[in-house]
């Protein structure tokens, strides 16, 4: 498979701006791979799909404030920082990015918040965008923890022309985060209302929850045509073993094993025991899933709809079959479904 097979004309209002009204009212496109058909329904609709001891396994990372605007010293540029991974709690070292790159070099001051209260030093560059940064802050590690969120906005992506709204730092949240540590959100789980996480509870759907925290690894635009010579980002990942024996519980007694969105898709094809189960994990994933791959774990997945050439519509190609999943796209775009981390969701059986 090459790059070019994963291009498609996307009309730019498909890109959803703002969320749906209610969680679970977006729209799920359902296909089966057996019988290859293609079904249009709302995404409360799921729990038709589901039934007693089947698992979802949710990623329950939580997203922080990672976007701050910063000046530059002496000339007062506006500067974009956007906070990457913290590389050392003790010294206050961060991986980020900047916008307008060309104008940061090493040695430079960047000044935070209406009294400069925060201020950081770049250190290093790492990429084209990528710089090291030293904050500098008079303070506890927690109060500058506090302050960074409460200096931070919600990090919506970029292709969201509208300024960021308080309701944005609850939308583009699962409500089941828990563990703070992502730049983006695990979009697939946004569709999930508490009313609908219950209904499923007493049907006898059970959860497993690991934590991917999403970084850059997952968005990072594909540039080589030989897929096989992309490198992904890697990023931190943790699966316990009780997810582990809930999963293998279900997959034991033949039950539905869903994948919850394509960074929990990631997250458990990187901890696979030779007998195909899955493996408790601690550590970094840099795992990039394209066509041919032979999945292990889950039988069926919840996803959103992607960008052309993105690393996350060639998993789904590898899961769902390409020719169905360009049939899908093709009858996704004609019916108006929304696209992208605020847009509707499928489901592949």
């Amino acid at each position: 498979m090459k790059l070019s097979h994963f291009q498609f004309n996307l009309p730019k209002e498909l890109l959803a701006e703002f969320p749906a009204e209610n969680r679970d009212e977006s729209r799920l496109m359902v296909i089966d791979r057996k019988k290859q058909t293609i079904e249009h329904k709302m995404f409360k609709d799921v729990i038709d799909y589901f039934d007693d001891g089947d698992v979802m396994i949710l990623n329950n990372t939580k997203v922080f404030p990672a976007r701050l605007y910063g000046n530059k010293e002496k000339t007062g540029a506006r500067i974009e920082v956007f906070l990457l991974r913290e590389l050392n709690a003790e010294q206050r070292l961060w991986d980020v990015l900047v916008d307008p790159a060309r104008k940061i070099r090493i040695g430079n001051k960047l000044y935070f918040g209406d009294d400069d209260s925060l201020v950081a030093e770049v250190i290093d560059n790492t990429t084209s965008r990528g710089r090291t940064l030293r904050f500098l802050y008079d303070g506890s590690y927690e109060e500058f923890r506090n302050k960074l969120t409460e200096l931070g906005e919600t990090p919506i992506p970029k292709y969201i022309s509208r300024d960021v709204t308080p309701e944005d730092a609850e939308r583009y949240q699962t409500i089941y985060a828990k563990e703070e540590g992502s730049v983006a959100a695990p979009t697939a789980g946004l569709h999930f209302s508490k009313h609908l996480l219950k209904k499923l509870e007493i049907k006898g759907v059970n959860f497993a929850e690991v934590t991917l925290h999403v970084g850059l690894g997952t968005f990072n635009p594909v540039e080589v045509e030989d897929l096989s010579k992309h490198k992904m980002d890697s990023e931190e990942l943790k699966i316990t073993q009780e997810a582990c024996d809930v999963v293998n519980n279900a997959k034991l007694n033949k039950k539905r094993v869903c994948a919850v969105g394509t960074t929990s898709m990631r997250a458990i094809e990187s901890a696979v025991s030779s007998q195909r189960t899955l493996n408790p994990f601690d550590g970094w994933t840099n795992k990039f899933i394209f066509p041919p791959h032979d999945f292990s774990i889950a039988d069926c997945m919840i996803t959103n709809f992607h960008t052309p050439k993105s690393t996350l519509l060639m998993m789904i190609s590898a899961f769902c079959g390409h020719d169905l999943m360009k049939r899908a796209y093709e009858e996704a775009v004609k019916e108006g479904y929304r696209f992208y981390s605020y847009g509707d969701a499928m489901l592949i059986l």
